[in-house]
């Protein structure tokens, strides 16, 4: 695999595996954070596959800043519907900050001079 970043694309289907079945609890336990949370990950891990295949630096960290404020934000979702209680206080917020800060940096990344 040529010009492709594995860590990316291995985070993305160990992330696309997690939504999916996340997806499925959610499907059957009638929890709308752990559906939300479905949904940001399966998006995420699509944006992975794509982000493994650019070689730009910047796009590199804007794969890491996905992934870190995607933890933050489903994985507070994921606890308060699972277990009652929140990540920690504004680690949604927090990792709602890191997803658009991921976003802009592949945004750069397309206009970024190698």
């Amino acid at each position: 695999m040529a010009n492709v970043s594995r860590p990316h694309l291995i985070l993305a289907g160990l992330i696309g595996a997690a939504g999916v079945a996340l997806a499925a609890r959610g499907s059957h336990g009638g929890e709308g954070n752990i559906a939300i949370a479905a949904n940001f990950m399966l998006l995420h891990a699509a944006a992975l596959i794509g982000i493994s295949m650019l070689s730009n630096k910047v796009s590199l960290w804007a794969g890491y800043a996905l992934v870190a404020g995607l933890a933050l934000f489903a994985g507070d979702l994921i606890m308060r519907a699972m277990l009652g209680t929140p990540l920690f206080p504004m680690a949604a917020p927090a990792g709602g900050f890191g997803l658009i800060a991921g976003w802009l940096l592949l945004a750069v990344s397309g206009v970024w001079k190698r």
